[in-house]
């Protein structure tokens, strides 16, 4: 028996004083309605209905009971009601965290929108190149790139992609001259960029038709942060190699000059990650469709 059911029954019964006109309301044949109305008495041992040839009363126990159906009934109305209205206004605290450059050059000048049309959404953004873990510490979605996505109890929706550039300084590239095939690098200056994670630095990529290298350049200097990284570039420090899109205003503005342009680098997935939910919640859900659409469109990224 369905309790919920049979209470909604109950009460349209008392209503209606009678199971004919119940049933027609209800749209449910009158036999069900007489079935569930037993079944309901069985639970509780108790006789809620006095039933006449003519008339169905309810008696002293049923009134009680009567009454606080109702009450339970209409509470689940407002949660029902109150559901469908998170649905169409999503609202609470929301924790989301992003790389650095990502954080900074794409999400937060796009945040207004994102703001103006869910402002019952307290947005908390953490800004890092630190990979969190998302359940321990909280967070409910996250915008990571990389090829292997290494928790597999976490949802992952590809949003965009990450195309890569090699680039200098003019004035590096006046003092040291220009490279012309990636072994080259070895007898220049380059800016290693460094895992916060694992503390070790990030191998150099490199494609060129059917020809694929992969190979660790000694440094003098590595960096951690994506910007603090493509700024040591664009003062001279050394070659970089960097995701196109935080280099775009520095190439644009001729701080920066792309080398090796010839060889491509493998582009890098984006994917927006979190925790397995047999119900997404609301805000999370607008964030993921929000986040989506704002990579899709955007010139470097999708």
């Amino acid at each position: 028996m369905n309790k919920l059911q049979a209470m909604e029954v109950f009460v349209q019964v008392v209503d209606a004083g009678g199971f004919t006109r119940a049933a027609e309301t209800l749209k449910l044949p009158k036999a069900t309605v007489s079935t569930l109305i037993q079944a309901l008495e069985t639970s509780l041992a108790a006789t809620l209905l006095n039933r006449t040839t003519r008339r169905v009363s309810v008696t002293a126990e049923g009134a009680a009971y009567y009454e606080r159906c109702v009450r339970i009934l209409a509470d689940v109305r407002d949660a029902d009601d109150s559901l469908f209205h998170t649905r169409l206004r999503p609202s609470g605290r929301l924790r989301v965290d992003a790389p650095t450059g990502l954080a900074n050059d794409v999400l937060v000048p796009a945040l207004p929108d994102f703001l103006a049309r869910y402002p019952e959404i307290q947005l908390e953004l953490g800004c890092s190149d630190r990979q969190v873990d998302l359940v321990e510490e909280g967070v409910d979605c996250a915008i990571r790139g990389g090829r292997r996505l290494a928790d597999s109890n976490l949802v992952a929706r590809r949003i965009g992609t990450m195309h890569y550039a090699t680039c200098a300084s003019p004035g590096y590239l006046q003092k040291h001259g220009r490279p012309l095939h990636p072994h080259d690098l070895v007898q220049h200056r380059c800016i290693n960029y460094f895992s916060v994670r694992s503390g070790r630095a990030f191998d150099w990529y490199f494609a060129r038709g059917g020809e694929q290298l992969q190979f660790a350049l000694p440094s003098q200097m590595a960096l951690s942060d994506s910007h603090a990284y493509t700024a040591a570039g664009a003062a001279g420090l050394g070659i970089v190699q960097m995701a196109r899109f935080l280099m775009a205003a520095m190439i644009d503005d001729g701080r920066l000059l792309p080398v090796l342009e010839d060889w491509t680098n493998e582009p890098l997935p984006i994917h927006v990650v979190y925790p397995q939910n047999r119900h997404l919640p609301a805000k999370v859900r607008v964030f993921v469709d929000w986040a989506a659409a704002l990579f899709a469109a955007h010139p470097t990224l999708r």
